[in-house]
């Protein structure tokens, strides 16, 4: 299978070309992939209490993980590590966003913590 080099001008684009488009792009910093993406039939609906509930454990959830990389804590160390000999994830904090993950409850705090 032929493997398919985008132009430059694509290769540099993320998120949307204008606001009134659909599509998104998005290159992997790592390994320079390029995706693609198109937003088809979008909700109108209000977000209901489960969605909701999951946004603001997310919020939690991604705050804790972000104090966790801005520190110098052992497990800091051991998550960039690990983040260097891998090339599924184009971030730091996409990265240990999956390994955490599991750590947090459903409200969004530490569990045996």
């Amino acid at each position: 299978m032929a493997e398919i080099k985008p132009m430059a001008l694509i290769e540099s684009m993320k998120k949307k070309v204008c606001e009134h488009s659909d599509v998104y792009f998005r290159t992997n910093k790592r390994t320079g992939k390029v995706t693609t993406g198109k937003l088809c039939n979008p909700s109108t609906k209000e977000p209901s209490a489960s969605q909701i509930a999951a946004k603001a454990r997310f919020t939690k959830v991604q705050a804790a993980v972000r104090a966790i990389l801005a520190g110098t804590s052992e497990q800091a160390t051991q998550l960039r590590t690990e983040y260097k000999s891998q090339t599924k994830y184009g971030s730091l904090f996409g990265y240990a966003m999956h390994k955490l993950n599991d750590q947090y409850d459903q409200n969004g705090d530490l569990i045996g913590g």
